[in-house]
């Protein structure tokens, strides 16, 4: 297994290539970064997906085996999201796209991914993560979307960011920390694979920070907007009470 991991992952290095080519050629009157964000979505959905399935019904739970041996079923879960992640960076870096917060969660992933196939072991809590952190992204795009077609400041535009919030805050800083927990008191798990859970942790902690700035933001803008609704609609009425006497 351990020489067909290339090829694997070079298949999937290729088939995301050739998704973001077609995409190109079918979204011609469209950005690349559309494109992009299309293999993006199109990751986060099937990575949610098959990483849900590999830790909630193939096993082993994460949560209780960490450093367990790697299935095959992980392994391939595994080549398929480090193609996916080598063919992200490569975009972002020669586009200048991303910051350096993004730039280093990609290289951590592609570090943590390629050490775990490399050991053998640990796919369970990467897997693991791979989740956490895909969970949230078809919402990330949704926003972008939204924003790209004008209808982001619309209800619908609200319910994305909401449970955008509400995901990212419970499964990867919730379920993330105890995730991290269980890694850290396992004497099973290689002392290098808990350094990159606590970094990855640790990102997801400064896009919380973040998050919650531009959830403080919105919540005012709509405070203060619902108060300048309700201030005209009180002016209204003082003015239609006085017209009538």
């Amino acid at each position: 297994m351990m020489a067909s991991m290339p090829l694997w992952v070079t298949c999937s290095l290729i088939s995301w290539l050739s998704l973001y080519t077609w995409f190109c050629h079918r979204y011609k009157h469209r950005s690349y970064e559309w494109s992009c964000r299309l293999v993006t979505l199109t990751h986060g959905v099937l990575a949610t997906c098959l990483s849900a399935y590999v830790g909630f019904i193939d096993g082993p739970w994460p949560l209780t085996h960490p450093g367990s041996p790697n299935t095959t079923l992980q392994v391939h879960e595994l080549c398929l999201s480090l193609g996916y992640f080598l063919f992200d960076l490569g975009w972002c870096v020669y586009f200048q796209a991303e910051g350096a917060l993004m730039l280093a969660h990609h290289m951590v992933s592609i570090l943590g991914i390629t050490v775990s196939l490399a050991l053998g072991e640990s796919a369970a809590e990467v897997n693991a993560v791979i989740f956490g952190s895909e969970i949230t992204n078809p919402l990330l795009q949704a926003r972008w979307f939204l924003r790209e077609m004008g209808l982001y400041h619309s209800f619908t535009g609200d319910v994305v960011d909401f449970f955008f919030v509400a995901l990212f805050t419970g499964v990867r800083i919730g379920v993330g920390a105890w995730l991290m927990y269980c890694e850290l008191v396992s004497p099973k798990p290689r002392w290098f694979i808990k350094v990159g859970g606590v970094i990855m942790y640790a990102v997801s902690w400064v896009f919380m920070v973040s998050i919650c700035r531009f959830a403080r933001r919105k919540s005012m803008k709509k405070y203060h907007a619902w108060r300048s609704r309700r201030n005209e609609e009180q002016y209204s009425e003082r003015n239609g009470h006085l017209k009538r006497h």
